[in-house]
């Protein structure tokens, strides 16, 4: 039998999350609860940690993070490994079910890659500095830690930043505001004999994200995933209350939040 979570949450994190949508497509495990509940979800604005803390002291079980601004996340790791808190980020595009699977495609060819480039879209209007942390973060989950990140121009319209990879590859992440394009992420990595290709969808909805890996074999389209990001947050966050094992996002944010340090 399923085991059954209550769940509360803030106004904000609601909207920014699909936190109705994401919950209503669960029902055997998750139900809105007016007070206390086993999980609380918070939005990611600056303060975000120190809201986490409170809610671990308060005693949620599981805490969703939808899209963390970058903060030191040291005390709150400490706090969540005292209480055996569970903590999963819901990231714009690092949190996509495909992921895990463009990873592994992408640190397979790591070592002989030759350049990675990465364009970024949200809509005309959209804060450039939360766009530049998402697109950062969609990266880093593939690449692993970027070197020398550093902004190339930056503009009401978008930015230009260069860095590199591991192996010393040259690595561009363009950002554009703009409704002409849909919202998503494009990364491409090429090697001397192919690369692979990752786009990644606004989680707004169960669009598919796109892996396709290139070689002297031909072209692999890997499976299509019809799930949102939201929706793949929580069930890995089902996961982790189930089984009770501790993620491992706040560990992978601490190295994203030091590649985005040398952004400010």
């Amino acid at each position: 039998m399923s085991k059954h979570y209550s769940v509360h949450t803030t106004p904000e994190a609601q909207e920014a999350g699909a936190v109705a949508l994401a919950v209503a497509s669960l029902p055997e495990t998750f139900a809105h609860a007016s007070t206390t509940a086993d999980v609380r979800v918070i939005n990611g604005r600056p303060g975000w940690t120190d809201q986490a803390i409170e809610a671990i002291d308060a005693g949620a079980r599981g805490i969703i993070v939808v899209n963390p601004a970058a903060e030191s996340v040291e005390d709150l790791q400490q706090a969540a490994d005292a209480h055996g808190t569970a903590i999963v980020l819901d990231q714009r595009w690092a949190s996509s079910p495909a992921a895990a699977g463009a990873e592994d495609a992408v640190r397979t060819m790591a070592g002989r890659a030759a350049v990675l480039d990465s364009v970024a879209t949200a809509p005309a209007g959209s804060d450039s500095g939360e766009l530049l942390a998402d697109h950062v973060a969609a990266v880093v989950r593939l690449t692993g830690s970027l070197i020398d990140l550093h902004v190339v121009v930056r503009g009401p319209h978008g930015y230009t930043v260069a860095a590199r990879l591991a192996n010393g590859a040259p690595a561009a992440l363009q950002g554009i505001l703009s409704n002409a394009r849909p919202a998503g992420v494009h990364i491409s990595l090429l090697t001397d004999d192919g690369g692979v290709g990752v786009t990644l969808p606004d989680p707004l909805a169960a669009w598919p994200a796109t892996v396709k890996v290139t070689g002297p074999q031909g072209e692999l389209l890997l499976p299509t995933l019809y799930e949102s990001a939201h929706r793949a947050t929580w069930r890995r966050l089902k996961d982790h209350l189930d089984s009770g094992t501790a993620p491992t996002d706040l560990h992978r944010f601490a190295a994203l939040t030091e590649s985005l340090s040398t952004l400010s």
